[in-house]
C-alpha cells in the first residue's frame, strides 16, 4: 500500500503550492486506481490546519472546500484512512529510538509507525525527515 503525507495532499488541493501539477496528478491516480492506498489520520488533520491558515496562504483554503477536499479523497475506494493499529507503539518505540529524533519530528515519527504497523510499504513525501527512519520506502512524487 501507498499512503501519502500532508505536503502531497496540501500541493494536490492548492494550485498556488509548488508542484500542485505533479501532486494532483499523483493523488488522482491513486484515487482513480485499483491499488490500496492510505491517508494517516494525522495528515488529514494537518492538512486541514495548513490549507486553512492564513498565515501560510492567502487567501487559505475555507474550511467548507478543505472539508469538501477530504470527502472527495473519502469518496476513492481504494482509500484506507489509517490510525494507530495493534503495534503501534512498538514501531513508535523503535523509530523514536532508532532515528534519534527528536521535537518536531515526533510528528513524522507518528506517521511513519502508523504506516509500518498498517502495512504501507512506500509513503509519498516531500519532507526530506523521513530519511531518518528506517523500514518505509519515501518517494516524492512530485520529482518524478
Amino acid at each position: 500500500m501507498i499512503a501519502v503525507d500532508t505536503n502531497i495532499l496540501v500541493y494536490a488541493h492548492r494550485p498556488d503550492s509548488p508542484h500542485h501539477e505533479a501532486a494532483a496528478s499523483a493523488v488522482r491516480r491513486l484515487a482513480e486506481g485499483r491499488a490500496l492506498w492510505g491517508i494517516p489520520w494525522p495528515c488529514v488533520h494537518e492538512f486541514l490546519s495548513v490549507a486553512t491558515n492564513p498565515r501560510i496562504y492567502r487567501p487559505p483554503s475555507p474550511p467548507g472546500v478543505a472539508i469538501e477536499q477530504v470527502e472527495i479523497w473519502m469518496e476513492s475506494p481504494t482509500l484506507r484512512l489509517l490510525g494507530e493499529p495493534e503495534g503501534y507503539w512498538r514501531e513508535l518505540r523503535a523509530t523514536f529510538l532508532g532515528g534519534k529524533l527528536t521535537g518536531p519530528q515526533v510528528h513524522d515519527a507518528r506517521i511513519h509507525s502508523i504506516c509500518q504497523a498498517g502495512g504501507v510499504r512506500e509513503l509519498w513525501s516531500a519532507d526530506r525527515d523521513f530519511s531518518r527512519m528506517r523500514g518505509l520506502l519515501i518517494v516524492n512524487p512530485c520529482l518524478e
